[in-house]
């Protein structure tokens, strides 16, 4: 028996047991879970800059912070959550009654990225806990340093049985992945999700696959040019770019273009300076092969604004890129960085053509004091979700659910939906023995005209 598979018994053993389905048991975690992070939130925010330079404020406000808050608004509800749902029953179950209980999947399997190597781990989390489950959680390899204090505090804090850390590479993953889990929930790239979904696909595994894509971000002539270029600015750039959810590239009304450069420039500089390498609020990019990768895109078009790198450091400026097309190789992945590419439009059909191009993205935002602009996108482009008149800040909200469609993923999570999709919903009908309707009985002679009125 392999090591992860006597893991794998243990947490079955453990959830068999149900102390995990406990609703006590579960609030009592989920704040097990907010003391491991308000009594380590400096260690965690010392490994995290160890392996991105991220700052405090970041790592606390994007990671930490979305996580308490996740964690409070689960325990204040769960209760409700985990009550059975009464639903209205049938004529043709008259009389009966009818609800929906929500049971854990069992032992699942959580796999994160390095991107937000805290959040993409801890978040999902929350959820699994709330429904009811033992976790297993494979943080990344590439935050070595975030990783490892993970495994450490986790240990600290839980019973292995019910959840623990398993680092390693990407054979670690492949060896987790053909073991039996109740449920997998993965973030990270399409095309890793593929192979996630080959390898559930064998166990006929139920799972989430949070993934990326190409997000735009239109911007019309109604748009206050300032306020968007900042918020635009800080969505694309904070994190250095490396965030499913920031915008992959701009499309702007072309009569605006011009003007709405400068404002771009003008709003990189007040946030990170003349000299953004100098600057204690910029990430650096996780490691030197995605440096290499990123680096090579800064060939295509005209650059408006930064350009600079240092290989010695992994840095690469905010950078913003002019006269791009769609052939260009930055247009042909997701970017996953602090470069931005600019490109025009005509009208609205011409925006929603072009966004078309590219497979159905995990974010959208639109910029824009026009109402029938604003319906009009909304209602011609697919996409997970998104934002008007801002950026990325819609993950904020844990009554939004958070989640892809197509080659961007499927499944949800962010508040109920975390506990929703840990959760099988279980359908029951009640009858009792007092009356028996004799009508869908053989023999059927003389019964159908009554079986017709029910149904019509």
């Amino acid at each position: 028996m392999s090591e992860y598979q006597n893991v794998l018994d243990r947490q079955r053993i453990f959830f068999q047991d149900g102390t995990a389905r406990e609703l006590s048991f579960r609030i009592a975690q989920l704040k097990e879970l907010k003391k491991l992070l308000t009594e380590n939130e400096q260690k965690i925010i010392e490994a995290v800059y160890e392996d991105l330079k991220k700052p405090a404020f970041e790592t606390f406000g994007t990671e930490i912070g979305l996580i308490i808050g996740e964690i409070n608004y689960a325990v204040k509800n769960l209760a409700d959550w985990v009550s059975p749902t009464k639903v209205p029953g049938s004529l043709v179950n008259f009389p009966s009654r009818n609800y929906i209980l929500k049971e854990p999947y069992g032992s699942v399997l959580i796999i994160s990225p390095w991107n937000y190597p805290v959040q993409l781990t801890l978040l999902p989390l929350v959820g699994a806990m709330a429904a009811g489950n033992t976790a297993v959680l494979k943080p990344s390899e590439l935050t070595p340093h975030t990783s490892a204090v993970l495994a450490e505090l986790i240990a600290q804090y839980f019973d292995p049985d019910y959840i623990t850390v398993i680092n390693g590479g990407v054979e670690t993953s492949s060896a987790l992945l053909d073991l039996r889990f109740d449920y997998i929930f993965f973030t990270g790239s399409t095309r890793v999700g593929k192979i996630i979904m080959q390898k559930a696909a064998v166990n006929l595994t139920p799972v989430t696959l949070e993934l990326g894509g190409k997000s735009p971000c239109i911007v019309d002539e109604t748009a206050d040019l300032a306020i968007s270029a900042k918020r635009i600015v800080w969505g694309k750039f904070v994190n250095a770019g490396q965030t499913c959810v920031a915008p992959d590239y701009l499309l702007v009304q072309e009569d605006i273009k011009e003007e709405f450069l400068r404002h771009l420039s003008a709003s990189i500089e007040e946030l990170y300076g003349e000299h953004p390498e100098e600057s204690p609020d910029y990430t650096r990019i996780v490691n030197h092969d995605h440096f290499e990768r990123l680096r090579s895109y800064l060939n295509n078009g005209t650059i408006v604004s930064g350009g600079d790198s240092n290989p010695e450091t992994n840095f690469i400026a905010p950078t913003v890129l002019d006269n791009i097309s769609w052939d260009d190789p930055v247009m042909q992945d997701e970017i996953f960085g602090p470069i931005l590419p600019v490109l025009c439009y005509h009208d609205l059909l011409d925006a929603v053509t072009q966004v078309r191009k590219a497979p159905r993205p995990l974010a959208l935002y639109v910029f824009t004091a026009n109402d029938n602009t604003e319906k009009y996108i909304l209602e011609n482009i697919s996409f997970g979700g998104g934002a008007i008149n801002d950026t990325i800040a819609q993950l904020g909200n844990h009554h939004l659910s958070f989640g892809g469609v197509g080659s961007s993923g499927f499944g949800s999570y962010h508040g109920k939906a975390s506990f929703d999709s840990f959760s099988h919903q279980k359908s029951i009908m009640k009858k009792d023995f007092f009356v028996d309707i004799p009508l869908r009985y053989a023999p059927y002679e003389g019964k159908i005209k009554w079986l017709k009125t029910i149904f019509r």
